[in-house]
């Protein structure tokens, strides 16, 4: 199996499976060249020991669903993709999960093309492998197997120079469990903006 490094180079990462673990590439992980790390003496969002990059997020997901569950997955992209969504060119509005033959895909998700590719450019909205050990992989299937339940993603982010995707299997909410996710957050808004009204009276 082959992963493309964040770094830009085109040259493929050999991945070997142990004992139906995580992934170990043949070659060091990437530092993630080229961004900007937050302080000094801290490590660049992304990068090994540094936080997530934020890449794309399903904003609506948690609104539409009860999260039940959250897996960590890799990514088998293309050169073109990991440029591509290093400039921030994905969405996962309609993008969804399954698992085929015991592997998990996801699809629908779009990453746009890279501005600088050439015909080796990726398909936008192709359907791409994610990466996961043999155990997370049974453990969604059997989460999977109750009524109502979806496997849905919830973000694209680099992690140690890797892009990750952030999986979970959900259950669709009824109207009134959204209705009462809408009152919690405006509650939750309400009492934020009468927090810092009430600071700022106090500083006066």
């Amino acid at each position: 199996m082959f992963v493309t490094p964040v770094g830009g180079s085109s040259e493929p990462i050999c991945v070997f499976w142990e004992d139906g673990g995580m992934p170990k590439s043949s070659k060091a992980a990437p530092t993630g060249a080229g961004l900007k790390s937050k302080a000094p003496g801290k490590a660049a969002p992304g990068t090994k020991g540094g936080d997530r990059l934020m890449v794309a997020q399903n904003r609506r997901a948690r609104h539409d669903y009860q999260v039940n569950d959250t897996f960590e997955a890799g990514l088998v992209l293309a050169g073109t993709e990991v440029k591509a969504l290093r400039d921030g060119k994905a969405s996962l509005a309609d993008a969804f999960a399954t698992i085929d033959d015991g592997e998990v895909w996801l699809r629908a998700a779009h990453i746009g093309e890279y501005s600088h590719g050439s015909w080796t450019n990726h398909a936008a909205r192709r359907t791409r492998k994610l990466l996961l050990n043999r155990k997370e992989i049974a453990k969604i299937e059997r989460e999977l197997g109750s009524a109502g339940t979806t496997l849905i993603p919830l973000a694209i982010y680099f992690k140690d120079g890797y892009a990750k995707l952030e999986l979970a299997v959900a259950t669709g909410k009824r109207e009134y469990d959204k209705r009462e996710t809408i009152a919690k957050r405006d509650a939750e808004r309400e009492a934020a903006r009468a927090l810092a009204a009430r600071n700022r009276r106090n500083r006066r």
